[in-house]
């Protein structure tokens, strides 16, 4: 970072890029274009993720994307073997993916099999709409017919090319930057070509429609057990086997798995997870991005074979507001241990099923007002949930699931808007940076949240219960009598909230409390087959450094065993 020349973001930086409506509308715009980040920089960052603690890096997807459009978000592909020149080269990859190693970071790479870029145009014959202007135009929404199509985009975007295999002899402009490639794609049975989708809710619509422009490839048919894969699918396959063996990257994060055929999803999974392990990749990962609810979710990893989904719908909602005090603990904790969902007596825990984080860079839950944790409507507001900040962080890293934190969550980014692109910030500087600003990175190891979450993660490393052991949300009282688990009451709950992990014979209590502004204490119920009375509990880690290495002592409270714990103003503490 030292060697860098653009400047560390400091807080007299906040608003430099929207001093003036022009410098404003300036700000925004540039949130919806390439913003400069490279893999030769994710690369040279490797250290400052290695010193936060992180494990495994998520990279968004880095494919060469359509030229004539700002697909800066890396889902609008044009080729799925190369990557695109604005995040750099296959060597910058392969160079980054052994940086990672190096310092014992495995790579995700995020994957899309649904859909290629807006490669090509339809040539509508139904649905006059009229547009915003009082233009009028024929609209190729889903019905459930195909649409005619115009042909494949040059490199301008015109659909110039026929929608064919394209012969290079006959149509040079169609190589690099027209058509789709690798070749084996270009059929147009490689595309449903039934137009956009209109119902993100009906079926089959979400399954054989465009996701908005992006062209919906067609993975095959069939019922699952049944399923007939198409060339298209297999060629797919074929092309995430290169980026394996090439790249060396230790999974995959595949994209809008609710609108792929379940079977489609288990032909892939089980030819990529047969095929890592046939060159020694073991623990190869895939995770799928699977919206529609928990009960979906499960579903489909259960169908499937993918390892993991990532939990962008309940869990996100149900972690950032338990942390502000505004959803019931118990709503987040039980997330993790629903018997209804296996259908057992017996609970199941999601430990390594689930991705569990607060921000992301969709937020399909929030609708049309996208806001990160940090956000708020007014300036008090936003104070208020950068001080609970750490404890979302800290909730995340040491409560089940495989916890993610969204990138800039670190250092507190409030972005917010009715785009997504306000939750994509630049870190680095630019023309588009966080806080409203320009010119500025954001890779700050002095910051507090930095500092603190860097412990914690290291805590959880240290203690295998943080990362593996059952978890149990702990009743608490005020009185040492009656006992209760903390609620909601009057639209917000400033309370501690504390929960037990454990693995074999280690033992750990955490806790953190939703107050932002004053200190709290509660009796904490403790596991009478796990304490005895006068045994006593060590502070490892707490957000005041005081209580570190004092102690709790397990005392009876009624008929049960009890400790009393405090914590300052939005504290987070672990004992054991």
């Amino acid at each position: 970072m030292s060697n860098g020349s653009t400047p560390l973001f400091r807080p007299a930086d906040a608003e430099n890029a929207v001093q003036s409506e022009a410098d404003a509308a300036h700000w925004r715009e540039a949130g919806t274009r390439w913003a400069g980040g490279t893999l030769k920089g994710l690369a040279s960052k490797i250290g400052y993720l290695k010193r936060l603690g992180v494990s495994a890096v998520w990279i968004s997807p880095i494919f060469k994307q359509v030229p004539y459009q700002e697909t800066y978000h890396g889902y609008g592909v044009q080729d799925f073997l190369d990557v695109d020149p604005q995040f750099g080269s296959r060597l910058d990859l392969n160079n980054l993916v052994r940086t990672a190693h190096r310092h014992g970071i495995y790579v995700i790479l995020d994957i899309i099999l649904n859909h290629s870029g807006n490669v090509f145009s339809y040539d509508p014959d139904r649905y006059w709409t009229q547009d915003p202007g009082g233009q009028w135009y024929l609209d190729p929404r889903w019905d459930g017919r195909l649409y005619p199509v115009a042909g494949y985009h040059d490199a301008s975007g015109k659909p110039s090319l026929p929608l064919t295999a394209i012969d290079i002899a006959s149509q040079p402009s169609a190589w690099p930057h027209g058509a789709l490639w690798p070749a084996e794609l270009q059929e147009p049975a490689s595309f449903t070509r039934k137009g956009r989708i209109g119902n993100w809710d009906n079926d089959p619509e979400f399954l054989e429609g465009d996701f908005y422009d992006l062209k919906d490839i067609r993975l095959g048919d069939g019922p699952i057990d049944d399923y007939v894969h198409s060339p298209a699918l297999r060629a797919l396959c074929q092309v995430y086997k290169f980026w394996i063996a090439y790249a060396d990257v230790d999974g995959f994060r595949v994209d809008t798995v609710k609108h792929m055929d379940p079977g489609a999803a288990r032909f892939f999974a089980s030819v990529i997870h047969e095929f890592a392990q046939k060159i020694g990749k073991e623990n190869f990962y895939l995770i799928g991005e699977i919206t529609g609810g928990r009960t979906r979710a499960f579903n489909t990893l259960e169908l499937t074979g993918l390892d993991a989904a990532l939990g962008i719908d309940d869990i996100p909602d149900r972690m950032e507001y338990l942390v502000k005090g505004q959803r019931n603990p118990r709503d987040y904790f039980d997330l993790f241990r629903n018997s209804e969902l296996v259908n057992k007596e017996s609970h199941v825990w999601f430990r390594n099923k689930v991705v569990t984080l607060f921000d992301d860079h969709d937020q399909v839950r929030k609708g049309g007002h996208k806001a990160r944790f940090c956000a708020g409507p007014s300036p008090v507001l936003r104070e208020q949930n950068r001080k609970l900040l750490l404890n979302v962080l800290a909730l995340n890293a040491t409560t089940l699931g495989i916890p993610c934190i969204y990138y800039g969550s670190e250092q507190g980014f409030d972005g917010e808007g009715g785009s997504d692109r306000y939750l994509r910030e630049a870190m680095f500087g630019g023309e588009f940076g966080a806080f409203r600003s320009r010119g500025r990175h954001f890779f700050d190891e002095d910051s507090l949240a930095y500092q603190e979450l860097s412990k914690i993660l290291e805590l959880r490393k240290q203690k295998i219960a943080l990362r593996r052991g059952r978890q149990y949300l702990l009743q608490i009282s005020g009185d040492g009598q009656s006992f209760g688990f903390p609620v909601v009451m009057g639209g917000r709950m400033l309370s501690i909230v504390a929960w037990s992990r454990h693995f074999d014979d280690q033992h750990l209590l955490a806790a953190l409390s939703t107050d932002p502004d004053g200190r709290r204490e509660a009796w904490v119920e403790l596991d009478g087959r796990v304490y005895t009375p006068g045994d006593r509990l060590t502070c490892l880690y707490s957000s005041d450094p005081a209580q570190i290495g004092q102690s709790l002592e397990v005392q009876p409270a009624g008929r049960r065993l009890a400790a009393r714990l405090s914590l300052p103003a939005a504290g987070f503490a672990v004992y054991e």
